[in-house]
């Protein structure tokens, strides 16, 4: 095989010849041989995708895909996106083929402890794996939001004659990601965008884990995107000219997102289980393995892979660091022609912070008493100003969360130079798009809605925490005291509930200080930041005046000091915090010694040293108390079994923000009742 001519690489575009279709189908079954004797050695995982679409990613990676595999962060290369997630193999085998650094030793490593091929992908972890993708649908979402910030940054930077951004997102999604409602929130979103740089591939097999889809998912689905705005296009998925055709008519010219309905059969090649829900997510099985490999033709050898197919991929190489090189050229004419805008396409490339910005915020003017929200907002502002690589919108709140940066316009599809997106009421897409966002490497993208629908969004918050993705949540009506949208709408468990997930820091302001702090702290943290805010007013507090490295950075912090040993240590977050201090001073009247902590963050808190942490809550400080209006889960950490939550124990009512404090004990006279009643 290794004698086999290779001749179709003519000038600056690869031509469609007989003896690439030939290379093209060698690759295709390497593909699926790579794929399933992976998955059989680790004796678990989904061969059906990766068999069944084997020739799209012999085409997409051998052809189509304009990147650098040998410098997979290429501002300009295209983006690949598997939504169908569980179909990692195809996606490792083809990584492996085209010269990333996936080698075969990690193939033969699938789903092994501390591979780089795990079991579905994960961003960080392999190269060429742009986006953590499993949970069905999000991908969808992912690629939409990849495909709106290539909009933005080619609406910032691109010039005549200097098309620095002239790339697609590509997006292989399977019938879940179809079924999954978050698919058709973002094909809504990138429809009314009209995103032209968007093409999304369903794998259109008519099986899904369970069965048929017949049993379950009947509708029109290109009807559907067609309903969206999208254009709509059919492919036989073993077609390599058809193939060719489609994707270079697009290259060409492409006006909205794309919707390509591709026939294919899951499992293709086996000759028991192809076409079946046998072949989804479970190995073939050792005699299908050999049964397949002799009805495809190939060696016994496992992990074969023909030097054809090695010596395609090798050339392609070639011409795929061509095109880096190229643009590296055009980078550097645009650079000598628009110097100013080259310096911020580097701040934003390397997501540089002033080093004046905590002077920047504390010039920033809050009057108060003044909500959480409307002080974050005049935040944002000042942001806004100083940090172009901010982007932010809402889930159709911008007016009562209160995200919008005011000197700069909406985004819509006749003007990506905006920095404002409104995402309508669609808050699981939002999070997903902001996941695609980040990913640009450019972009420190922002979203916000009511606190309460943070649980919308949960999954894809949680994904942006497993992959440590830059981006910030702007919560707003945090807690009972919104007062009389009443219970559906008063966050009780969802602190609790974001807390109790890795790596993402919940932050709590108690004022207008507080939040320029938290801002500070969420642009420094290189991973997901939620910053929970009031509906109501809250007073600025003295206590709370402090710089960022004494205070905020440290998650919680001393903010009124006992004069000697504490008869009661009172820990707040929030609208709470002054609370706290209120009820210390009323103490403190009736001859107590009162601590109080601020609490904002506990993820911050918990990374300080051991030395510190114990300067705040350890030793003997008396009747440990929490006070937040939420449910108590995770307080006893830092109160102990002795410690008193003053919290809430069921949901709320819809009543004004006064009578609610009276009905569930957040009053002065109440809390010192209680901590007396308890001495």
């Amino acid at each position: 095989m290794s004698g086999d001519k290779i001749s179709f690489f003519k000038g600056e575009m690869f031509t469609m010849e007989e003896d690439q279709k030939k290379l093209l189908g060698k690759t295709a079954n390497a593909i699926r041989q790579l794929s399933m004797e992976a998955v059989q050695k680790a004796d678990s995982g989904h061969p059906g995708l990766p068999m069944g679409c084997a020739e799209f990613g012999a085409y997409l990676y051998g052809v189509q895909l304009r990147h650098n595999p040998k410098n997979p962060k290429w501002a300009n290369r295209d983006r690949f996106v598997l939504s169908a997630g569980h179909g990692s193999m195809w996606l490792y085998s083809c990584l492996n083929l085209s010269g990333f650094k996936v080698s075969i030793e990690d193939i033969k490593q699938f789903r092994e402890l501390n591979s780089i091929t795990p079991g579905h992908p994960e961003y960080g972890m392999t190269e060429g794996v742009e986006v953590t993708t499993g949970p069905l649908g999000q991908g969808v979402g992912n690629a939409v939001g990849m495909a709106l910030g290539l909009k933005i940054l080619g609406a910032k930077f691109n010039k005549e004659g200097f098309p620095l951004f002239s790339s697609k997102v590509f997006c292989l999604a399977g019938d879940g990601c179809m079924m999954e409602g978050i698919s058709s929130e973002a094909a809504s979103f990138a429809g009314h965008l009209q995103l032209n740089n968007l093409v999304l591939v369903h794998d259109n097999n008519h099986v899904c884990l369970d069965g048929f889809t017949s049993e379950s998912f009947t509708e029109d689905t290109k009807a559907r995107y067609r309903a969206y705005g999208w254009d709509v296009r059919e492919l036989d998925g073993y077609d390599f000219d058809a193939m060719d055709v489609l994707f270079k008519e697009l290259r060409e010219h492409q006006d909205r997102p794309v919707f390509i309905s591709m026939k294919t059969i899951i499992g293709k090649g086996s000759p028991n289980k192809e076409g079946t829900n046998k072949a989804h997510g479970s190995p073939l099985g050792p005699e299908e393995v050999a049964l397949t490999k002799e009805a495809l033709g190939l060696p016994k050898e496992e992990f074969y892979v023909p030097q054809a197919v090695r010596t395609y991929f090798d050339q392609r190489l070639e011409k795929d660091a061509q095109l880096e090189t190229e643009w590296n050229e055009l980078f550097r004419r645009w650079e000598s022609a628009y110097p100013d805008l080259a310096e911020e396409f580097k701040k934003m490339q390397n997501q540089a912070l002033p080093d004046n910005l905590e002077e920047l915020l504390n010039a920033t003017e809050i009057k108060t008493p003044i909500a959480g929200r409307a002080a974050s907002q005049l935040v944002l502002n000042t942001l806004g100003k100083h940090l172009p690589q901010i982007v932010g919108g809402s889930a159709d709140l911008s007016v009562s969360d209160l995200t919008m940066m005011k000197e700069f316009p909406i985004i819509t599809a006749e003007n990506f130079n905006g920095r404002n997106i409104k995402y309508g009421v669609r808050e699981f897409a939002m999070a997903t798009i902001v996941n695609g966002l980040s990913v640009t490497n450019m972009l420190t993208p922002y979203c916000g809605t009511f606190f309460t629908f943070s649980d919308y969004m949960r999954n894809a918050v949680r994904l942006a925490c497993l992959s440590h993705y830059h981006v910030i949540y702007q919560y707003t009506h945090d807690s009972i005291f919104l007062g009389q949208d009443g219970p559906t709408h008063q966050p009780i468990e969802q602190l609790a509930s974001l807390r109790a997930l890795p790596h993402l820091h919940v932050i709590r302001p108690a004022d207008s200080n507080e939040v320029r702090m938290a801002w500070i702290a969420a642009l420094r943290y290189k991973g997901p930041t939620a910053i929970v805010l009031s509906r109501q007013n809250l007073p600025e507090l003295a206590h709370t005046k402090v710089p960022f490295d004494s205070g905020m950075g440290r998650g919680a912090y001393i903010v009124k000091k006992e004069k000697s040993k504490p008869d009661f240590t009172l820990l707040a977050t929030g609208s709470e915090l002054s609370l706290a201090i209120d009820a210390s001073e009323r103490l403190e009247k009736m001859g107590k010694n009162v601590r109080v902590v601020s609490f904002a963050c506990w993820e911050l808190f918990e990374k300080q040293s051991e030395e510190y942490i114990n300067s705040v809550v350890g030793g003997d400080l008396g009747v440990r108390v929490s006070i937040e209006a939420a449910t108590d889960f995770g307080w006893y950490k830092y109160i102990g079994p002795e410690g008193i939550a003053i919290c809430m124990e069921g949901f709320g009512h819809s009543a004004p923000a006064a009578e609610l404090a009276q009905e569930f004990g957040f009053t002065v006279d109440a809390i010192v009742e209680r901590l007396l009643a308890d001495e």
